[in-house]
């Protein structure tokens, strides 16, 4: 028998856990199904990856975040939000991936591997972390290659390819080149992204330029071997020794789940899916969209940031209703 609830939360990230206190704080019955760990993305960040933004503009329900420098790292940011869902945990299940949603005239069935849920509305905050942007190439699927980094203990006195040019891209660059580690990015663009962090942005630009971080700019990988890299660059092909590749070169989120919801989604390369963005509910009647997810494949729009706001927005629409 389908256990019921006023609202389905899926995913405990940030935005998440903010959707269900805003319920809690409301009154309204609910339930979060997450396929992972609490905060799962946060979770898989590099070790000693630090936030851009300040400890208060990662709060969510009013609670205070304390950190010992002003922008906190992943550590604090995991025993705050871990903190935080102690007030959730009754209505929280972990490690419970939703199969299957449908929609009915009395409200929507979500399927678990696990249970049945039932509820007249749901909130999709599932994040994006969890699908990398493939490269493409022949070789990618070789054990070496990895598309997510934790920490350079693994990559000392090795060759590693770093592709990408983004925050993650280069934090993993610099950490591994200063734990002794050979380090080559290859960089699809003419420079270091912009977007990338204004502390770290100089210190990877005069490593370059020293030479301790050898890069291949307007470069793109062809094919990955068990030993050798082959790039294609401006100046022609290069073969590179290598012991491992990091392509680092971003995530997206799950836009067939959201297909098969029924969301619309904008036809131009961002892939937006469409909600109105006063209540952030969806084409689909009743079911809201929260977090990162709202911006398709443009994944820089949304963070907790600007985006924690959701939750109340989203919980005082089913309030009117």
């Amino acid at each position: 028998m389908a256990q019921t609830s006023q609202v389905i939360i899926i995913g405990a990230g940030p935005i998440g856990l903010a959707c269900g206190l805003a319920c809690l704080k409301q009154g309204l019955t609910f339930v979060i199904l997450e396929k992972g760990a609490l905060v799962n993305s946060i979770y898989n960040y590099p070790a000693n990856m630090r936030f851009f933004s300040t400890s208060e503009k990662l709060e969510i329900g009013g609670i205070p975040f304390i950190s010992k420098e002003p922008k906190p790292n992943r550590d604090e940011a995991l025993e705050y939000y871990r903190r935080t869902a102690e007030l959730l945990k009754n209505d929280l299940h972990l490690f419970e991936k939703v199969e299957r949603v449908a929609k009915h005239d009395d409200g929507f069935q979500v399927v678990t591997q696990k249970a049945q849920y039932h509820s007249a509305h749901v909130i999709v905050a599932t994040g994006f972390y969890d699908l990398p942007k493939l490269l493409e190439v022949r070789g990618e699927d070789l054990p070496h290659v990895k598309h997510y980094f934790t920490q350079a203990h693994p990559y000392i006195f090795k060759k590693t390819i770093v592709v990408g040019a983004s925050n993650s891209a280069v934090d993993a660059a610099l950490e591994i080149h200063r734990k002794g580690g050979e380090v080559t990015m290859v960089v699809r663009g003419e420079q270091i992204g912009d977007r990338v962090k204004y502390w770290v942005r100089p210190d990877i630009i005069n490593r370059i330029s020293e030479g301790s971080i050898k890069a291949y700019f307007g470069s793109q990988i062809t094919e990955i071997h068990n030993d050798r890299v082959d790039l294609t660059t401006p100046e022609g092909p290069v073969c590179l020794e290598n012991d491992y590749v990091l392509a680092l070169t971003g995530y997206q989120p799950n836009l067939s789940f959201l297909e098969a919801l029924g969301v619309h989604l904008h036809s131009d390369t961002s892939r937006r899916p469409q909600y109105d963005p006063d209540t952030l509910e969806s084409n689909v009647t009743g079911l809201y969209l929260a977090g990162v997810i709202c911006g398709g494949l443009e994944t820089h729009l949304w963070f907790i940031e600007n985006s924690r706001v959701h939750a109340d927005l989203i919980v005082a629409d089913i309030l009117r209703k």
